[in-house]
């Protein structure tokens, strides 16, 4: 039946989540995979010709304007792709009757809390790219479309620009890596935020359009970046790991000094949550860095 095996279009395909995705959907939908030269989210007109050209029954929009430092100068195109961009696909999506996956982050918080952020929890971004990310869950949530709107945080993979491969790229060069201690959050692996939402698929759009709303997917557990880049060099006896303060690290801009989720209602609403952190990580570092293609199960 079509309706088990959705056409599902996947936006930013070449990312370091997208990259995932591209080879996990497969197992759930027909997938049309779309890199950033297929289609460029800065251009609304794009967008709605190829959703309409596809007429999926399900979009995955794993593009993102990603450089939280950059975006400080570079507000228009920040903007431009994280909040303008899922504005149009949720509309393209409540037209065509197709539900809307979109990723959001744990930097639309402000930071001051010391206990996990649950779905409720006041937002009050501290820097221009949680600002732009914030814009886009508004967007979606103010176009009636059916979307999940998914925040994790502390995105990594082995191959991108992320955390891990720039931990391990420096520790190749320097005997010792100073690293932030006094900032609070939860790594995520991208194959696992992949392998979820293609769980979720596989539970069938009409599930997944009655639970439609916000929900935090994170990882188990917490720490800091210094905690992670511990981890991540565990097994490198050469390199001396030495936990810094933010204001010995400063940063165009500025970063939340705890952003903890809370995935509770996640798990309750789908029946399952992403292991801890430290388990993810191990399972990340002991795996090719490419993921394997999966094949269509009908």
């Amino acid at each position: 039946m079509a309706s088990a095996h959705p056409t599902i279009l996947l936006t930013g395909a070449a990312g370091q989540l997208g990259r995932e995705l591209a080879a996990a959907l497969p197992a759930v939908g027909n997938v049309v995979a779309c890199d950033r030269a297929m289609l460029d989210l800065a251009d609304p007109a794009a967008i709605a010709a190829r959703v309409r050209a596809i007429a999926p029954r399900v979009i995955v929009n794993a593009a993102a304007y990603t450089a939280v430092d950059r975006a400080e100068t570079d507000r228009e195109a920040a903007f431009a792709v994280n909040a303008h961009a899922p504005g149009v696909l949720a509309e393209e999506a409540r037209r065509a009757n197709a539900l809307l996956i979109h990723y959001s982050t744990d930097y639309v918080f402000d930071g001051e809390r010391t206990t996990p952020y649950d779905e409720s929890a006041p937002v009050h971004p501290v820097n221009a790219y949680g600002q732009s990310k914030l814009a886009g869950e508004r967007a979606i949530a103010a176009s009636g479309a059916a979307a999940l709107t998914l925040r994790t945080s502390w995105v990594y993979a082995r191959h991108g620009q992320n955390f891990l491969v720039a931990m391990q790229r420096l520790a190749t060069r320097q005997r010792e890596l100073r690293v932030v201690d006094d900032q609070t959050g939860v790594p995520n692996w991208t194959r696992s935020l992949a392998q979820a939402t293609t769980r979720l698929v596989g539970q069938g759009v009409g599930h997944l359009v009655e639970c439609a709303g916000l929900y935090h997917l994170s990882a188990q557990g917490a720490t800091t970046w210094y905690g992670f880049a511990r981890a991540i060099l565990e097994e490198n006896r050469d390199v001396r790991v030495t936990p810094i303060t933010t204001a010995d690290y400063p940063t165009p801009a500025r970063r939340p000094r705890y952003g903890v989720l809370d995935a509770t209602r996640f798990a309750r609403v789908f029946g399952f949550a992403l292991r801890d952190w430290q388990t993810l990580l191990h399972e990340c570092l002991h795996s090719p860095p490419e993921p394997a293609c999966t094949q269509p199960v009908h």
